[in-house]
């Protein structure tokens, strides 16, 4: 009996020429927001978008949302078009500023987000109780958002953006204004989260912070997207080679070795051949100020 077909797994997101152009009428002329984005995000990945400010980060969350629409292409949520129920009903999303009602407390806030997501009873009763834990906010619960921090503002946020359970997550500058512990706490819960199967795109200006936690990301300027890839390839260093040399030679190879080293000045003591890996605050400078990265990194890794 022949095996049968491996089924293929849909991507979390994919978009396809997605471009979005904003007509500025009192200027006659035409603002490109987002140019021919081509992306494709597996399940289960964390992801960064990177860019400095309007360089159409913002405006692909919200083009992948179904909240504006496409100038031309399309995007693609686990095959489905952003704006469908089938979509929406798999996304949550954490805005970069989130409006809270102040009067509530940790347990209202996601009863009333749970209810609008059609979540009740019991099942919103054990959802709340499972976020809280989560997110850690059990001392917080019964306190009124007004009182918050704002990097519990942040977890409360987290929290009602998995009230309905969605398989993938969009986090517009999550850690904006946070301290650097409410940070890291963060950080732990996109962890926890990828550790859960979901997926995470986020939008962040902490490189150091994208660096731990991200699989792949993309680097935007001027509504471009001009790098995408994992981290291990887009952060070593193609252009520097670093030589250490092995010590299990015999002694006749170490000899030769050792001379023809010191004869190019070079000192011969214990080998190892690694590429030196740049920092993802250095290969995000180089892009955005047009400082080519090296060919082979500056194309799409990730389909």
């Amino acid at each position: 009996m022949e095996p049968s077909a491996a089924v293929a797994v849909p991507l979390a997101v994919e978009t396809i020429g997605l471009t979005k152009i904003y007509p500025l009428t009192w200027k006659r002329k035409r603002l490109l927001a987002l140019d021919h984005l081509d992306l494709q995000i597996k399940q289960g990945e964390v992801f960064g978008l990177l860019g400095p400010n309007g360089s159409g980060k913002s405006t692909t969350l919200k083009l992948l949302l179904g909240l504006i629409v496409p100038t031309s292409g399309e995007g693609r949520i686990f095959g489905s078009l952003p704006e469908t129920l089938e979509a929406r009903k798999r996304v949550g999303f954490l805005p970069e500023n989130p409006y809270f009602y102040g009067f509530l407390n940790g347990d209202e806030t996601l009863r009333f987000y749970g209810k609008l997501c059609g979540v009740t009873g019991a099942k919103l009763n054990k959802r709340i109780e499972e976020l809280i834990e989560l997110v850690g906010l059990q001392n917080g619960r019964e306190r009124p958002l007004r009182s918050y921090s704002k990097g519990m503002l942040q977890r409360i946020g987290l929290a009602q953006a998995l009230i309905h359970d969605p398989d993938l997550l969009f986090l517009d500058e999550p850690t904006a204004g946070v301290d650097p512990v409410g940070s890291v706490q963060i950080r732990d819960l996109i962890l926890r989260l990828k550790k859960m199967g979901k997926t995470v795109v986020f939008s962040s200006h902490l490189l150091e912070q994208v660096q731990e936690v991200a699989d792949r990301v993309a680097i935007f300027a001027l509504g471009k997207k001009v790098l995408e890839g994992s981290l291990d390839v887009l952060l070593t260093e193609r252009q520097r080679m670093q030589i250490t040399i092995p010590t299990d030679l015999d002694e006749s190879q170490q000899q030769r070795l050792r001379e023809a080293l010191q004869q190019a000045g070079i000192n011969p003591d214990g080998v190892q051949i690694t590429r030196p890996y740049l920092s993802l605050e250095q290969l995000y400078i180089r892009t955005v100020s047009g400082s080519s990265p090296d060919a082979s990194t500056s194309t799409s890794t990730g389909k």
